[in-house]
């Protein structure tokens, strides 16, 4: 079972994540998400627990809980969806200033 978890502490590393589901069940993987410019927390992660029954367990008691000093959402992490590889803007063109004066 894949587990998203929100609203971390920035201090938060991927190890004490493990070690907090691994209470509930073998906790396969832990990965708090980082900025990869800066290297910093983004302040959520995920987690993967071998067993769905385990899995459940540990959303429904980690769930609006406190955590390292925040008060963290845990949930059932959704499919990720394809992103639109296009420009990042959605005016079009090529760039540059069409105006012509």
């Amino acid at each position: 079972m894949n587990i998203y978890v929100s609203n971390l502490s920035y201090n938060t590393t991927s190890e004490s994540l493990k070690e907090l589901f691994a209470e509930y069940g073998e906790a396969t993987s832990a990965n708090v998400i980082t900025d990869k410019y800066t290297g910093s927390s983004r302040g959520f992660g995920f987690v993967e627990m071998t067993d769905d029954a385990e899995g459940q367990k540990a959303i429904d008691e980690l769930n609006d809980t406190e955590f390292e000093g925040k008060t963290i959402v845990v949930n059932v992490a959704r499919p990720r969806t394809e992103r639109n590889s296009g420009p990042q803007n959605n005016r079009g063109g090529s760039g540059y200033n069409k105006r012509r004066y």
